[in-house]
């Protein structure tokens, strides 16, 4: 994986115009394009104000955001999981949970995370979680797929 980095002020600034909004928690940068850029982020289990933050991943670049994003509204959700297998995406939501809750306190009393990747339980809520979370260096077969799509020739070509 990917060792994440402390954002400077330039990477803050960055963030939050790809989000379109001050982030509402910590966190690091995990993977950056070939001009340095944000493109995956790591988010603190808890936001600022103490709330969960299930998205341990999440995906911010703005040309890759909108590929992924493409890839989903053509079916793609229904596609990863036909491919990859409920079994199977059920473990990585597993592993995902476990890391990120492993950044928790041991003593943490307070509300926690729950469910797997993008805050599910079963199956795919969104594409781009499990993408960022396989950048990142997950071992998640729904970004490995989506990994695959996106790297596919062009059958026009």
């Amino acid at each position: 994986m990917p060792s994440p980095e402390q954002p400077t002020e330039a990477d803050r600034l960055a963030v939050r115009e790809l989000l379109g909004r001050e982030p509402k928690g910590a966190f690091d940068i995990v993977v950056r394009d070939e001009f340095g850029q944000p493109v995956v982020i790591q988010n603190a289990p808890l936001l600022d104000d103490g709330r969960p933050m299930p998205t341990r991943y999440w995906l911010v670049g703005k040309t890759i955001r909108a590929r992924v994003g493409t890839l989903e509204s053509g079916g793609g959700v229904k596609a990863a999981e036909e491919a990859v297998g409920l079994e199977a995406i059920a473990a990585a939501h597993d592993r995902y949970a476990a890391e990120r809750d492993a950044e928790l306190a041991a003593d943490h009393e307070g509300p926690r995370p729950t469910d797997g990747v993008g805050g599910t339980r079963r199956g795919v809520k969104c594409l781009h979680a499990h993408y960022a979370w396989y950048l990142a260096g997950g071992d998640d077969p729904v970004g490995a797929w989506v990994h695959e799509q996106l790297n596919r020739p062009d059958e026009d070509e």
